[in-house]
Order: C-alpha cells, then structure tokens, then sequence
C-alpha cells in the first residue's frame, strides 16, 4: 500500500485517537517509502481534535469523540492542515470505558478532496492492544482500497 502512495507521488495524513500515533509509526517504519508521509495527528483529548483539526464543538459534545461525524471532520481537517493528499483518521475506545462507551467500538475515515468514507467496526472487548492492533489492520486495508 505505502509503495502504490509512493509510486503514485500521494501524500498521507493521519488523524489519531485511540491508537495514539501507531500509524504513523507504522507507515514511517518502511524504508525508502517513508517520505509519502506527509503528517500525524495525535488528539486524544476533544480539545486537541477541536484544537489541531477544528473538529466542531458542537459535535464533540452531542455526539460524542467516539462517532461517525468525529471521525469525518478528524479526517477532513487532517487533509486540510496538511499537504497529504489523502488523510485516515480513527477514534474509539480501545479499552474499557468510565463514561459508557463500548469496548472496541471504533469509526474510521478516509478522506480526500471532495470525497469522506466512513467504516464502524465493532471488535469487542478484547483488550486495548488487540483492539489498537485491529485499527492498524482495518485502516491498511481501508488505505489499501483508496489507493488501488
């Protein structure tokens, strides 16, 4: 996947939450393909995601970090403070929660100019490195199909 961005000249971006920059690391670890990263958003709080992204208030308080409009306005504003060209984000719980979230509930997004997919993926309570593990897993796929 990083060498079709590569060999393509595409840029990433990514936008994450609970996975805490795993996927930055994952995709700056492969050499000699590495420079197709272009940025990383780390933004576990709702003021980072509000802060660095410009996700709206409005949906971080009555929707919730942990949702399908979140993950969208995570991903659009990545690909807007960046150059990348496409731009992943993720946010979920990835362990057991104080304030009633679902263990393993987790919303993805792809953006790219004029366009923003969505995926829910429901992983259950497999514990917090599984979980990150699945994220890492389902977002190559989800950057797999954008770039074939």
């Amino acid at each position: 996947m990083l060498t079709t961005l590569c060999e393509g000249g595409l840029k990433l971006a990514s936008a994450e939450s609970c996975t805490g920059g795993l996927i930055a690391a994952l995709v700056t670890d492969i050499e000699g393909c590495s420079h197709a990263f272009e940025r990383g958003f780390v933004v576990y709080s709702d003021d980072a995601k509000h802060d660095l992204l410009g996700v709206p208030r409005a949906i971080l308080e009555e929707q919730g970090a942990v949702s399908e409009d979140a993950a969208r306005a995570m991903a659009e504003g990545a690909l807007q403070r960046s150059g990348a060209d496409l731009a992943i984000s993720v946010t979920g719980y990835a362990g057991p929660t104080e304030d009633g979230g679902t263990e393993g509930d987790v919303h993805f997004a792809l953006a790219r100019t004029g366009e923003t997919q969505h995926r829910f993926e429901r992983f259950g309570p497999r514990g917090r490195d599984a979980i990150r593990q699945c994220c890492v897993d389902t977002v190559l796929e989800m950057l797999e199909s954008a770039v074939s």
